[in-house]
């Protein structure tokens, strides 16, 4: 099932979300925005996500230098333009030797938001910055 998740959002990426990536020290991070009524409601089940006009998905990977995953710790929070401030809460999810962290990120229509996400491993961290505009179905 958390095949059907990844591709999922492989798939659905290049439609409405923000796919990206940077780098972080020496890391490559892949990061993503969307909202989760992109997901089928099987998948969303599946990997106990809320599935909502008022409910968006980051998911981020942390790859090394030679492309390999890398499992760290995610902390980190989303800021509106009018200074409301959420704690992301992230889920690490395992699919052969595939990391990624999904969290889940409610939202009202058209609510732009700054995400600021601390990525510590053993021995190095760095922080990553975006900003996405969520839009309601």
């Amino acid at each position: 099932m958390l095949t059907a998740l990844w591709l999922g959002l492989g798939l659905l990426l290049s439609v409405q979300a923000q796919a990206d990536e940077t780098r972080v020290g020496d890391w490559t991070v892949h990061y993503s925005a969307l909202p989760s009524t992109f997901l089928t409601p099987e998948v969303a089940r599946a990997n106990r996500i809320e599935r909502s006009r008022y409910n968006g998905i980051l998911n981020i990977a942390v790859l090394d230098k030679n492309g390999a995953p890398q499992q760290v710790n995610l902390t980190g929070q989303g800021k509106t333009l009018i200074g409301t401030i959420r704690k992301l809460e992230f889920q690490t999810i395992r699919e052969g030797d595939a990391i990624y962290y999904i969290a889940e990120y409610p939202y009202r229509n058209e609510d732009n938001v700054l995400f600021t996400i601390d990525i510590q491993g053993p021995g190095r961290g760095g922080e990553l910055t975006f900003r996405h505009t969520f839009y309601t179905d």
